[in-house]
């Protein structure tokens, strides 16, 4: 008797039946939690970029499979296992309830993220390929979002400004942060690819070695995506060199009351410039073509306090040199103020015509919203005034070199330092204070300027009223960092960038074009939902 000959199984039919389901929800929540932890460290001041794919892809094993409020939830618990600690610094001085409401925000973008992931998991199980470039958009998008809102976003944890040391910053030319976070995410898809197959076929799959095979070609690939920043050129600058003064005069005393004793801030910094000035003098140094102070290093108004203005003038003379002073102006109206990059130049003071206004104040730390409501929560609010935003592009022409200012946490955003250099910018500045907070942050705002010039192919500065300050040339480097919590004046030439960078010509194209893509892949997976 014949036996009848077997039916033979179609591979990829045999791979949909045997996949296996979500991951029990035993190693699903610990697998959310490190991959906050993993994302968590890639950041400064730890400075482990490569388990920033790492930490993408164990997010995605976490919630693939799941229902969609369950990958909420995981998600959720992967953004507080990293905003929490990585925003640990604004809970120094301001009390626990508006550091676990931000961190508690923050979180609530990765829970969507956990969501959106676990919803799209029928279509790249149907089209597995897909996997790696969903989980990427994905990212994008979330964070395009978180960038935005609510009251114009935060952006502070992306993806992309994990990657200060990484080869994939070099993307940044490309694309910008958008593009860096994509390539990003895409290594962790590639990794969570990897190693997420049908148990029940390991087996036959090991002794042909074709799992191995597979899972060696994806990883390897993932691999490549981190290392084809190596291929990407960075801008040679090639304007006149012009040599920039940094001055750190720190503070009198760390946390919210920085500013209580203003004319020590202040004569901290005129008296560091006056002492770089006799450097000068004794050929200790070389003269500076503009002197950089930073944001808050004036809080007397020096248009409005006649002392104030006397001492700024005099450490400009001495200096022989324009000064970017960070100040804060009273006004337009009775009991605001605003928050400037003033430029003051020697024997003729203030420049009102290069004055930057930042235009981006920070919501519940430089103005409050919803002010009464607010005041149940902490009462530290009526510390803040309120702060009104500038109009325009801080493009300010100090005679030696026009530079795009930048104030503290608007370094974060892409448009307002990209609106700096398409203004003319030949070198980007960032005034900041960091007296309110610590180190950590310090080291994270300084990945965000290292990031901006790559971006834009030109040399930038850091200038902070207590560390760390440095320069970084186009390829991402640091150099003159200084210390934190010491007061320092920090010498390097520069030379101002001309050219543009194809991310700086593309704008927000590039954010754009994986938005749009994201929304189609969320309407594909609405479509595979509903055919079942």
């Amino acid at each position: 008797m014949v036996e009848p000959a077997e039916t033979p199984v179609n591979e990829a039919e045999s791979e949909r039946r045997d996949a296996p389901q979500a991951l029990p929800l035993a190693a699903a929540a610990p697998a959310a939690i490190a991959a906050g932890v993993a994302l968590l460290l890639s950041f400064p001041p730890y400075g482990l970029w490569w388990l920033a794919p790492i930490g993408v892809a164990l997010l995605a094993a976490s919630v693939h499979r799941r229902r969609l409020r369950a990958g909420l939830g995981l998600g959720a618990l992967a953004g507080a296992a990293l905003f929490l600690p990585l925003l640990s610094w604004t809970n120094l001085h301001t009390g626990l309830v508006p550091w676990l409401l931000l961190s508690g925000l923050q979180a609530g973008y990765l829970a969507l993220l956990g969501g959106a992931s676990a919803y799209v998991s029928p279509l790249v199980d149907r089209f597995r390929w897909a996997w790696p470039a969903a989980t990427a958009l994905l990212w994008v998008g979330q964070e395009a979002l978180r960038d935005r809102t609510p009251y114009g976003g935060f952006p502070w944890g992306r993806l992309a400004f994990s990657q200060d040391d990484s080869p994939l910053l070099k993307l940044a030319a490309l694309g910008g942060a958008p593009l860096v976070t994509f390539a990003v995410a895409l290594a962790g898809g590639l990794l969570v690819t990897a190693v997420w197959r049908p148990w029940s076929l390991w087996p036959a799959r090991l002794a042909r070695g074709r799992l191995v095979l597979s899972a060696v070609g994806l990883t390897a690939a993932a691999v490549a995506v981190v290392a084809s920043g190596l291929l990407v050129p960075t801008a040679e600058p090639s304007g006149a060199p012009v040599t920039v003064a940094i001055v750190q005069g720190n503070v009198p005393r760390m946390g919210l009351d920085f500013n209580a004793q203003r004319r020590a801030v202040l004569d901290n910094h005129v008296n560091a410039t006056i002492a770089l000035a006799g450097r000068v003098a004794a050929g200790q140094a070389a003269r500076p073509d503009l002197v950089v102070w930073p944001e808050n290093a004036s809080d007397v108004d020096p248009l409005r306090d006649p002392l104030a203005g006397e001492r700024i003038s005099e450490a400009a003379a001495a200096i022989g040199a324009p000064i970017l002073v960070g100040g804060i102006l009273r006004g337009p109206a009775e009991g605001e103020v605003r928050n400037v990059g003033l430029l003051w130049r020697p024997g003729a003071g203030p420049d009102l015509d290069q004055t930057y206004v930042k235009r981006h104040p920070v919501p519940f730390a430089e103005y409050m919203p919803l002010r009464s409501i607010a005041r149940m929560v902490s009462k530290e609010v009526d510390r803040v005034a309120d702060m009104v935003a500038g109009t325009r592009a801080g493009v300010i022409d100090t005679g030696p070199v026009v530079v795009g200012d930048v104030i503290c946490f608007e370094v974060a955003y892409d448009g307002i330092v990209r609106d700096t250099v398409t203004g003319g910018a030949g070198l980007l500045v960032v005034q900041t204070n960091n007296a309110t907070f610590d180190v950590a942050e310090a080291r994270q705002q300084m990945a965000m300027v290292r990031l901006r010039a790559v971006e834009h192919g030109r040399q930038a500065l850091m200038s902070s009223t207590v560390g760390v300050s440095g320069f970084v040339t186009t390829d991402g480097r640091v150099h003159e960092q200084t210390d934190f919590n010491t007061q320092e004046v920090v010498v390097k030439q520069l030379r101002p960038g001309t050219e543009r960078t194809l991310a700086t010509r593309l704008g927000l194209w590039p954010e754009m074009v994986l938005v749009a893509l994201t929304l189609v892949l969320l309407a594909g997976a609405v479509v595979v939902r509903r055919r079942g």
